[in-house]
Order: C-alpha cells, then structure tokens, then sequence
C-alpha cells in the first residue's frame, strides 16, 4: 500500500469517525431544569407525561407540540365546572362550563389518563412510556414551598428510578423572595425541551409585558395615595371551620402582586398561605378593595355581596362601595400560570380605576388571548367565558 493511499484510507477513517460521533451527539440533548439537574433527552420526543396544573400543557399548547402529551397529573385540568350560589332574596345565580383555557383549546385532554392526584400514581406513569416526564413543583399535586419536602423528593428519585429523563420546573411561590417572573424561566425551559425556544422567549416577553405597563403606570404612587387590597378567598372549607374566607400573607405570590407590581398595599399584613380568618378578623382589616380568587370554587363579587352567609360582611367599606372584582377562574389554583397578567390587571382596575380608564378590560381579555394561543376572536371570547370573565364585558366601566 502506497503512503498516498494510507493517506486517503486514514483521512477517510477520521470522517467516519465525525459522522458517527455527531450522529450519536444527535441521539440526545441537555435541558437544565430548575433544580440545576442537566437532564439528558432524546433528540426526538413524542410521549411527555406532565404533572402540572396547565402551565406546563398550557406552553405545550402555545408551541404547538401538545399532541405529544400521553397523561397528565391533574383532575382541574380535565374538569369541567359548575357553580350555584343562594342570595338573599331566595333565588340563585349559577355559573357553568369553567374551564381551564388549556382544556377548552384542546378538549380530547380530558380523556387521557389520569397519573397523579393525591400522589403519583408511578405504576401508571410506567406503564405509558414516557420520553420525558415534566413536572411542576408547587401545583397542586405537590403543592409546597419547600422544594425539598420530602414527598417531593421521594417522587423524583422514583421517577428517576424508572430511567425516565425528568424536567423538574419550579413555580414562582417556591423561591424565597416571591417573582412572577420566575414564570419565565419555566416557560423557557419548556421551550428548550421541545427545541422551540425562539417561540417560548416570545410568549415569556409578550406576558412580563403586559405587567410592565401597569408597573409603570403605578410606580409613581405616594404611600400615602396607595389603597388596601385584600385578596379573599371565599372558600366554603373556610367557612366550615367557622371562618369567612382565605386571605395570603406578606410571603405570598398574590401580596406580591399587590405590592411589587400594582404598588397598593397588602390590607393583611401578617405571613402565610391561604390563613382563614373570621368575619370579626375581616371586619378589623376593612380594606378598601377586595379581589376575589379561586378558593375551593370560584367566587364572583355577587356571592360577598348577595349570599345569605356573607350578610356579615356588608359594612366593608369595599362592599358599600361596590369595589369588589373577581380574578379569572383558575381552577387548582396552587401556583399561578400563565394568565398570572389577568390577575394583575384586575387587581390594577380595582386599586387604581382612574389610571387604568382607558383600557377595557373586556377588550384587553380578547386581545390576551389571541396574543398569547394564537387564536381568533371567536375563540377568544369562548376563553373570556370559560374563564367566567364575560363581566368585564358587559361593564366597561369596572
């Protein structure tokens, strides 16, 4: 053999070489989740089981690869809902067909099979062949804020056991100082799972811009000029212990969102999530807004205001002075998803009516939707519903 052609033969061999290991390079992909685990997946993925109340299957949703999900870890996700509620006068006023965004935009959700609830079900997960598992910290499923409770880590480790890459995300009520924005890592994280991350980085820009404006328009307010707010919960587990709803201490995502980013000021100034506090306690604090958020059911201002079980609280200066909104329906609402903008703008129209005139709420909801799933107006509205916002519409005003 001649030096030339060892030459050629050796040249060859390293090409083989290159190919063969960028084939196998290809084979899998790195994703750091939120723990900081750099979890190996395949390059192709078409099985994802999620454990998430529909963040996760929400984002799956935005970047198109939501025909990929097998199973899923929550009952609200799949739920259909259905409210009545008594007033004094001896009538009822009833809501029907709330849903999670996510179910209405893909309905077929709600037969896939149920692998979490009150615990995994890992038997069930197994057995359905996963790709890649994503899980949520701080959802209902495991709904906590300590990211190293020990269920949790006791169901990582299990999942890991099986030989399932899994993408741990933590939610925003998981990190000592509580962010909203800690969304966003989540959503681009999900997005370098399904290699869409130029989409994921757009939807994560579109919704912190969204708070940005009411940021700024509310920045500049004195501590003097700034009013109560109390996020309530009209939970009727509340009420069975002998309490007149929820509220959410300093620590919390939603005092966070009163104070960092709509500047108004928590009317509850004590720490805790989901603290009951009596009718007597309520009365005491006297805010002068109310925001009313999903706490066991949904709870819309004509419940505080018309049912015969919250006739106690009639001499709310937020009550006499009809300054009481709903946030949307969100059912499993354990950590917030990405319609956490809704939230903040209806605690803005209620805190601050005069510097947010000019957006219509009702408006503002379609425009929302469509920016966010990229979908018609038709549809938007049907979400508007779904999310038992149609209120906004009918009163301009609020």
């Amino acid at each position: 053999m001649t030096r030339l052609m060892r030459t050629y033969l050796l040249a060859f061999a390293c090409l083989c070489l290159v190919l063969v290991t960028g084939l196998a390079a290809d084979e899998n992909r790195t994703v750091v989740d939120s723990r900081g685990v750099a979890v190996q997946l395949p390059s192709e993925i078409s099985r994802v089981v999620t454990i998430s109340d529909g963040l996760v299957e929400g984002v799956m949703t935005v970047l198109g690869v939501q025909d990929k999900l097998v199973g899923v870890g929550s009952s609200c996700l799949q739920s259909n809902f259905n409210y009545t509620y008594p007033t004094v006068s001896g009538g009822n006023f009833t809501y029907a067909d709330g849903m999670n965004p996510v179910l209405y935009l893909n309905p077929w959700i709600s037969d896939l099979p149920l692998i979490a609830d009150e615990g995994v079900n890992f038997e069930a997960l197994a057995g359905l062949k996963p790709d890649v598992v994503i899980m949520r910290i701080g959802d209902c499923t495991f709904w906590t804020v300590d990211v190293k409770d020990e269920n949790v880590k006791k169901s990582i480790d299990t999942i890991e056991s099986l030989g399932i890459p899994l993408v741990v995300l933590y939610g925003p009520n998981c990190y000592d100082s509580p962010d909203i924005f800690r969304i966003s890592d989540e959503i681009r994280i999900i997005g370098q799972v399904f290699a869409k991350e130029e989409k994921a980085e757009k939807m994560a820009e579109y919704l912190q811009a969204q708070v940005d404006l009411i940021k700024e328009r509310t920045q500049n307010v004195t501590d003097e000029d700034k009013p109560t707010v109390l996020i309530f919960g009209l939970s009727p587990s509340a009420r069975k212990q002998g309490g007149a709803g929820v509220v959410f201490g300093t620590d919390t995502i939603e005092s966070y969102l009163i104070e960092d980013l709509v500047h108004a000021r928590n009317a509850y100034q004590d720490k805790g999530y989901f603290k009951v506090l009596s009718a007597e306690q309520v009365l005491a604090l006297n805010p002068e807004v109310i925001v009313l958020a999903t706490a066991a059911g949904y709870h819309p201002p004509r419940e505080l205001y018309e049912a015969p079980y919250y006739q106690n609280l009639q001499e709310l200066d937020a009550v006499k002075n009809r300054r009481v909104l709903a946030m949307p329906w969100t059912p499993c609402n354990c950590a917030k998803r990405q319609e956490y903008p809704i939230d903040v703008m209806v605690i803005a129209k209620a805190a601050y009516p005069d510097r947010f005139k000019d957006i219509d709420l009702g408006q503002w909801l379609l425009d929302f939707y469509q920016n966010v799933y990229g979908v018609n107006l038709e549809t938007a509205k049907k979400l508007r519903s779904a999310q038992w916002m149609d209120w906004a519409a009918e009163d301009a005003t609020t």
